[in-house]
Parts: C-alpha cells; structure tokens; sequence
C-alpha cells in the first residue's frame, strides 16, 4: 500500500453528476485546491462528472443525498424531504469524520443537509451558491436560505446571486466563475450561411429559454433568414415532457419549417461552439452564465437576454447583444442585428474574447477560491475578502 497522503484534507459535496455550467465550475473548484490539499468530492451517483473530477485530481466518494427540487415545495414534499434527510445525514457525518475534514465547500444551497452534517460533525463549512432564484415568496426565500447560517463563508457567483438571497447575501463574497479556455479556436466562417448556425448549449429547460429560441428560430425564417437552430443538452429527469413540448414546438406548421436539431449532450462545448457561427443564451433565470463567457472565449457572438448574471457578462453592443427576456422576437431581433453587420459582429467577438479572458479567466478563480477555504481551514493564513466584483454596465 502506498503512503497516505499528509495533506488536510476538504470535502467537496455536489448534487449532480452530471457536467453542466455548475458541474465543471465544481471540476474548477477542484483543480484550485488540489495542490494544497487532498480534495474528496462526494457526488450522488457516477456520471459524466466522475472522469472529469478524477482527472482533476479529486478522490470520489458515490453517497446519495436529498437534493432540494421544486417537488419538494409542497407540504407532502416537505414530509418526503425530512424523511430522506433524516436517512442520509448519519452517513454524510460518517464522512466527515472518517476523513478527519479540515474544511467542508458544498457547492449549491440545494444540498443544506450537508451543512448540517458539517455543523454536527463541527467541520466549518463554505457554502458556494449558484441559484438566483428571482420571484419567489418572502417566506419561500427565507426557507431557502436559512440553511446558509449554518455556514461560516458563503461564496456567490454574482452580484444577482446575492440579491436572491436577501439578508444572507449581505454577508457573502463574490467570486465570479472562472471558465478554462479551449486549446485552440476555430475562427468564425467569413460569411455567416447559408444556413446560418445558431447554437444554444445547456439544459433543455424552460429556465434555459430552449422554448424561446425555438419560437425565435420560426420568426427568422418567417422573415427571410436561412437560419438552422442546434439545441445541445438534455432535459432533468422528471422533464421529459420539455423536451416533447419543445419537438413539437419545432416540427408545427406555426414554426415556419425552422430547422431545428436536437444534438443532446456532449461532454465538451467546443465542439458546438465550432460549429456555430451565433451563440443564444435566453435564459429566464440565469445566475451567472458560464455558457455565455464560454462563447466568447470560442469567437463568436453571443446574443443573451438581459437577466440576472448575463447582464454582469454582457454589455449591450460591446461584447454582446442584450435582449428581453422571454421575447422570441426580441431574440430573432438581437441574432437578426449580428447577422446583418456580420463584420461588426466578428469585431465585437474578438473584443469579447479579450474582455471575458482577463474579467473570467481561471486563475484569478482559483486564487480567490483559495484563500477562502484557507480561511476555513487554517484561518491563521485567511486572505481579506475582497471588495464586490465592479463590471460594466450594460
């Protein structure tokens, strides 16, 4: 056997395997602390996640958790919600304490029993939120972030995130996502066609506005434009019925015969982004937008809609497109006005490729996140937290 690894070691919780914009922020995470301590992540089952996690560096832990979703939001659900964390909050401090944790970084608010594992097993505990949840009842809110006491740092990934939070999100920090950047770009085709290819890479999920493009792929062709939609991603368990909304949606005579393909999930980005010659982000609910940074870092235009984190991403005509959100034909407008100065949308993309390296890059995440789990787990060597992230005004 060989020796046991001497460094202190963090645990990393995560409710998903699967390898989303929060899933390789979590790969990110990983890659930031490994050389300083031995990570353990624990996940709910093996995915996608897994190889990307273990090529990170991390140690991987398979121990199911009650994750927080909408069917929890009832009375009944609420009940089945208890029971379930009842189960499995023995083992998650068996966890802990096998693993003599220094640290614990749960990454989302949607897994609090982890923060109440760590609070028993006293552990001191980073909670690192993703959600912007916009629109909710005060005391729905309030539920949602009453778990966040439980920790002693709570990170969040905009200025929109910590808004959503109310009371908790004044005492947070703000440390905006750092995406990796491809090994090479595959540079933006001279003329945009025909047909244009319109690329939206995420969750086919009326969160992610998968509707709203696919309505806004029928207003371009319906007004001249040779525009094909690729929708790359796969619905949530339980959200099959999106995914056969939205196929209906494409193949009806109201859509004009808008191409529409449905490409589902792919383990890398940039191989969409390749393809496309125009970036959509019409997100309903958008905390931050790792997918818009990550279409600028490829070279191509992006067009997203003015919520939540994206309007901390883009500004409106220097790096980007803003349009209202929930508006097909706002959408069609926005691709519409990049398609028609195509020289200037190219212009614009390189300037955005510039602004989103050096405002999202990775180093400047993984310093930030580093001396926040130092202040956690050898609080002698905690940096000052920084002062909130300033981004142009869109």
């Amino acid at each position: 056997m060989g020796e046991r690894d001497p460094r202190s070691v963090v645990v990393l919780a995560h409710p998903s395997p699967d390898l989303y914009g929060s899933d390789r922020m979590l790969v990110e995470s990983v890659r930031a602390l490994v050389p300083e301590w031995r990570v353990v992540v624990t996940i709910p089952a093996d995915g996608p996640l897994s190889a990307a996690l273990r090529d990170a560096g991390a140690e991987i832990v398979v121990l199911p958790v009650p994750v927080l979703r909408k069917a929890y939001m009832s009375p009944f659900g609420l009940v089945r919600l208890a029971f379930a964390a009842t189960r499995a909050l023995p083992a998650a401090w068996r966890l802990l304490r096998r693993h003599r944790a220094a640290a614990l970084y749960v990454n989302t608010v949607t897994i609090p029993l982890w923060l109440v594992a760590a609070r028993l097993a006293r552990v001191p505990s980073l909670c690192h939120v993703h959600e912007a949840e916009d629109g909710v009842p005060g005391p729905v809110r309030a539920a949602l972030s009453a778990p966040l006491r439980l920790a002693r740092t709570v990170v969040v990934n905009s200025r929109a995130s910590a808004a959503a939070l109310g009371g908790a999100g004044r005492r947070s920090r703000v440390v905006y996502n750092g995406v990796d950047e491809p090994d090479a770009v595959t540079e933006p085709r001279a003329e945009p066609g025909p047909p244009v290819r319109i690329a939206l890479v995420g969750r086919l999920s009326p969160r992610k506005g998968s509707d709203v493009a696919v309505r806004a792929a029928g207003v371009l062709r319906a007004r001249g434009y040779d525009a094909s939609l690729t929708l790359v991603g796969d619905v949530f368990p339980g959200y099959e019925w999106f995914e056969e909304e939205l196929r209906t949606l494409a193949s009806s005579p109201g859509n004009g015969g808008a191409e529409v393909v449905f490409a589902g999930f792919r383990p890398s980005v940039w191989e969409s982004f390749a393809e496309a010659d125009v970036a959509i982000v019409p997100s309903r609910v958008e905390p931050f937008g790792n997918v818009a940074v990550e279409a600028m870092l490829a070279g191509r235009p992006v067009v997203a809609s003015a919520t939540q984190g994206l309007v901390e991403i883009v500004s409106d005509g220097e790096n980007g497109v803003l349009v209202a959100p929930e508006d097909p034909e706002a959408l069609a407008d926005g691709i519409a006005r990049i398609l028609d100065d195509w020289n200037g949308a190219l212009a614009m993309a390189k300037r955005a490729r510039a602004d989103a390296a050096r405002r999202f890059g990775k180093d400047r995440y993984h310093r930030e996140l580093r001396d926040a789990i130092r202040g956690l787990a050898d609080p002698a060597q905690a940096a000052p937290a920084p002062a909130p992230t300033r981004t142009q005004s869109p």
